[in-house]
């Protein structure tokens, strides 16, 4: 697809003015330049042009309020000069698997008096000799290379993810969602608590109605014990009454 179609889709029935961000990674550049893109995105802050054929950022227009510009894997080679004048904000750049060899190329960054974050990453250029030292050297202003400070310490990830808040509203809804998902899982505790307490005070009941049973049984024993005591005891009496009889009957 081309560019332009691409941008006119990715419009999506909005005012140019009204679009934050914008994204036409993989569709083809009909002649290496930027393509469908005008200075009416008064209010774009991001904008991702990966693998699109872009040898050239000279034919950029004005965006006053881009922050970060994504356009890795192109085959740029030349018109970072415009980036200061058209994109005086611009915070982050990636121009990874670009055809930049030389520190010459990107030494007109410097006009980015903003710029944080930068990538050359499959760059020419990041193969030579002290790259590192030598992009911070030049460009002074920048606190990332290739995702590294001077130190070797990784970008934070509170950086990127503010970076991405900033670009629209529509984080609120996960936040929204999340929250929900908590409430149900404390519902979920809460019920298993209340299940987990009814089981035990019904074990405690059934053990409390054995116990009952038990000593109902043991009663029942002893009543059944004292019954035959005095059926026992009524029959010695008995028998030795006739015993004494038969003693009589003899004398006699």
């Amino acid at each position: 697809m081309e560019m332009k179609k691409r941008v006119s889709l990715e419009l999506r029935n909005r005012n140019p003015a009204e679009v934050v961000e914008m994204v036409v990674d993989n569709c083809q550049s009909a002649d290496g330049e930027v393509e469908g893109l005008t200075e009416e995105y008064t209010e774009l802050e991001i904008l991702s042009m990966v693998n699109v054929g872009l040898s050239s950022l000279s034919k950029l227009p004005s965006l006053p309020k881009l922050r970060k510009l994504e356009v890795s894997d192109n085959i740029i080679t030349g018109g970072l000069d415009k980036l200061a004048e058209k994109c005086p904000n611009l915070t982050y750049l990636n121009l990874s698997g670009n055809k930049i060899k030389e520190l010459s190329s990107i030494e007109v960054l410097q006009n980015l008096k903003n710029l944080k974050s930068l990538d050359l990453y499959s760059c020419e250029v990041s193969t030579l000799d002290d790259y590192r030292e030598s992009v911070f050297e030049l460009l002074p202003q920048i606190t990332y290379l290739d995702g590294y400070d001077q130190e070797d310490n990784e970008v934070p990830d509170s950086e990127v993810d503010n970076d991405d808040d900033e670009a629209g509203p529509h984080g609120d809804e996960d936040d929204d969602e999340d929250e929900e998902d908590e409430d149900d899982e404390d519902g979920s505790e809460g019920e298993e608590e209340v299940g987990l307490s009814y089981l035990m005070k019904e074990g405690i009941q059934d053990e409390e109605d054995d116990g009952d049973y038990v000593e109902e049984e043991e009663e029942d024993e002893e009543e059944e014990d004292d019954e035959d005591g005095d059926v026992d005891v009524r029959g010695e009496k008995r028998k030795r009454d006739a015993e004494d009889e038969g003693d009589d009957d003899d004398d006699e």
